[in-house]
């Protein structure tokens, strides 16, 4: 039987209905220029502890974001191609992760407590439903 785990995140790029989709989930922070390959969404970066996984249509989870600007226009650019995840979780809200976000109009969620971020694995399944600026997230652990 599978256990559940219910967490709260603030809502950073709003969607409508319950989001449903399997976990990949990094423990290090994700600059989308350089760690992922634009042309099949796979993360490239050597030092990247899920390097060759594919970010495609996953409920991507990392800490947050980091380096340049023009990750923003990468996640854009994944979205456009339909290579982007099927939603954004972290922890801390990087301004280049949420412009990237709301221009390629992928969900995200922020600010989801260090205590769940570390009880979610790679392979989860997680249902994220919207209410108002909070979302529910109900993990379900395989």
């Amino acid at each position: 039987m599978n256990s559940v785990i219910k967490a709260k995140g603030k809502v950073i790029n709003e969607w409508d209905g319950i989001i449903r989709g399997t976990v990949l989930k990094t423990v290090k922070k994700i600059s989308f220029l350089g760690d992922v390959n634009m042309n099949n969404g796979s993360i490239v970066a050597k030092d990247s502890d899920i390097i060759g996984s594919s970010i495609v249509n996953k409920i991507l989870v990392f800490p947050g974001g980091r380096g340049s600007t023009v990750g923003a226009g990468v996640l854009f650019g994944l979205a456009k191609r339909r290579l982007a995840p099927k939603m954004l979780i972290t922890i801390d809200a990087d301004q280049v992760v949420v412009s990237g976000a709301i221009f390629g109009d992928i969900p995200m969620v922020s600010f989801i407590p260090r205590k769940i971020f570390d009880q979610i694995e790679t392979g989860d399944i997680i249902e994220a439903e919207r209410n108002g600026e909070e979302a529910i997230l109900k993990i379900i652990k395989r």
